[in-house]
């Protein structure tokens, strides 16, 4: 099958068997909104609690959740308002507004047009002649803007205030940053950790819920002191990475490097050895939910790619409907969001960090001269004595080199001779410092992985002469670990099933029972939503107490003792035991 009968009939699936469908379809429904339908909402949820699992529970970490929408001044800190932007492009015939860098990716082969500038992207219109994929008019010559992606509101009646849907979660975690290190007793590293809702207002969403305007995000923000955290490397150092690095792509015919985390941080193919830790942590966690890994890679951003905050970025990237989508990002933010939070908000965002011993440390300090400065400057005196302290902790030379030191202040200037400002090198003793921790973020795309886990699990093959289409799911990813079925709804069989049904429910599983039709076309049902094993009860269930446990994927039956199926089946789903074992 080629890619795209793969997505036309993942597509069909997806509707008629209740994983996802286009949202408000009722009233002609809205571009890049999605609804989860029950299966696919269970085995989203799914994904969700084994990224808690791993990423919360066992490294230790807090969870939050924050408001959804957020007022403008957190995104005016953060950077959002300025730099969160897409290239649009209008056609001049239809005036379809569509993204830029996507026409061109889509017609000329070109990957990561992203990373272009406006002007680049409009020479690309030019050279080869690209078309309005809506009505086949030429582009060459429009103009390509920025668009802001975030969605805007306003928050309260009347003169209310600006807002914005969060075009990330992260920002939830850094505004209230002086909380948690509360919470953590001022002691570094710690992460926290939050799973919800982001909107993104895409000028084209496409690719079914590869590019929507709601998403669902996992984030961890870990907050470090990266002259003294590093993280336990020997907990992932024998992982095997398949790494595209920026060195690579940069090359003509540049290649796939296969390697392992410890040597991949040896040889400096990844500088941060906590970005290396994630990766190998999350190769591990990809593989239990099902991403294929002949399917996989981590590319390393270009340097024009990169995002504002960030210093490093590695993207854990799926390939699916014949493309290489972006699933997961591992940027190193350093403090840059802290730093423009502190900034903008007047709190301190620093951590205090107690030495073992006191220590003796020259310091840098003026005494100014208010009886010269105040009456020469007047109300400007106290602006200049702020800035006289600044420039004594990061500049202290200048006071050394000059007798006369100018100094601006918005659009005024001042002269304040050196002698005047009473510098001198102090030794003091100091019980520690304050510092701004660096911040470590991998974010989860959980929309696209959902997306990349059903991509990866499809598959048809032929039984007893007959087609059937089987999603090969991981039992705790599947939306339904056990379905239940009597072999038919007489002589009793339909009872007793029901029975074991009510006792497999009650006992923690997620089951299903189907009592409709033959046998063979209810295991098929079962087949399409992933369902790992099906409990059939027949005569000899009447007789013995024996029942027939299926295989989802290799269709084998075995026969286990009623009294025991809840166990079984248990030990089948956590992986504690095989089918072969049976």
């Amino acid at each position: 099958m080629t890619e795209q009968e793969v997505q036309r009939k993942l597509s069909e699936l997806a509707k008629r068997r209740g994983f996802f469908v286009p949202s408000n379809e009722v009233y002609g429904g809205t571009a890049g909104f999605y609804t989860f339908g029950p299966r696919g909402s269970t085995v989203k949820r799914n994904i969700e609690d084994i990224w808690r699992d791993r990423f919360k529970l066992k490294e230790g970490n807090e969870e939050i959740e924050a408001p959804t929408v957020m007022p403008e001044d957190v995104f005016e800190a953060s950077g959002h308002l300025e730099t969160f932007d897409d290239m649009i492009v209008k056609c001049p015939e239809c005036e379809t507004s569509s993204r830029a860098d996507h026409i061109v990716e889509d017609n000329t082969g070109i990957e990561e047009a992203e990373s272009f500038s406006k002007d680049r992207i409009e020479e690309l219109f030019e050279e080869h002649e690209l078309k309005c994929p809506e009505c086949g008019a030429e582009l060459a010559g429009e103009k390509v803007d920025d668009f802001n992606l975030m969605f805007s509101t306003n928050i309260g009646p009347g003169d209310s205030s600006p807002g914005y849907l969060r075009p990330e979660t992260a920002q939830g975690i850094f505004v209230e940053f002086n909380r948690w290190k509360q919470y953590a007793r001022n002691k570094l590293p710690f992460g926290v950790t939050q799973i919800g809702k982001a909107y993104r207002n895409e000028i084209s969403p496409r690719n079914q819920i590869v590019r929507v305007r709601e998403l669902t995000q996992a984030e961890l923000e870990m907050f470090i002191d990266p002259l003294e955290n590093e993280p336990d490397l020997e907990k992932v150092e024998d992982v095997e990475l398949t790494l595209y690095s920026r060195d690579e792509q940069n090359k003509e015919e540049g290649e796939i490097i296969e390697t392992t985390v410890a040597e991949a941080v040896e040889e400096e193919i990844i500088e941060s050895k906590w970005i290396a830790y994630y990766l190998g942590l999350a190769k591990r966690w990809y593989q239990r939910i099902g991403v294929d890994m002949d399917r996989f890679r981590y590319r390393q951003h270009l340097e024009d790619e990169l995002s504002h905050y960030a210093s490093d970025c590695w993207d854990a990237e799926s390939e699916v409907d014949g493309d290489w989508i972006e699933i997961t990002g591992f940027g190193y933010r350093g403090c840059y969001d802290l730093k423009k939070h502190q900034e903008h908000s007047g709190e301190d965002f620093t951590i205090f960090k107690e030495y073992d011993e006191p220590r003796t440390e020259k310091k840098a300090v003026v005494d100014p001269d208010m009886g010269w400065l105040g009456p020469k400057y007047g109300d400007h005196a106290s602006e200049i004595v702020e800035e006289l302290e600044r420039m004594a902790s990061n500049q202290p030379e200048v006071f050394n080199e000059k007798a006369d030191l100018r100094i601006k202040i918005g659009d005024k200037k001042f002269t304040v001779p050196v002698d005047k400002t009473g510098f001198e090198i102090k030794e003091v003793e100091k019980n520690g410092k304050r510092i701004l921790p660096e911040i470590v973020e991998p974010s989860f795309g959980v929309d696209r992985i959902f997306y990349t886990v059903l991509a990866h699990s499809y598959d048809e093959d032929e039984i007893d002469g007959e087609e059937r289409t089987v999603m090969r799911l991981e039992p705790d990813v599947a939306p339904v670990e056990v379905a239940v079925f009597p072999l038919m709804d007489k002589d009793g069989l339909g009872e007793r099933a029901e029975e074991i049904h009510k006792n497999l429910r009650e006992a923690g599983f997620s089951t299903t029972y189907d009592n409709s039709g033959a046998i063979g076309r209810r295991y098929r049902r079962q087949d399409e939503v992933g369902t790992p094993y099906c409990v059939t009860v027949d005569h000899q269930t009447l007789e013995d107490g024996t029942l027939t446990v299926r295989d989802r994927d290799s269709t084998e039956q075995k026969r286990i003792n009623q009294d025991r199926v809840d166990k079984v089946i248990a030990q089948l789903v956590t992986g504690e035991r095989g089918f072969e074992d049976l």
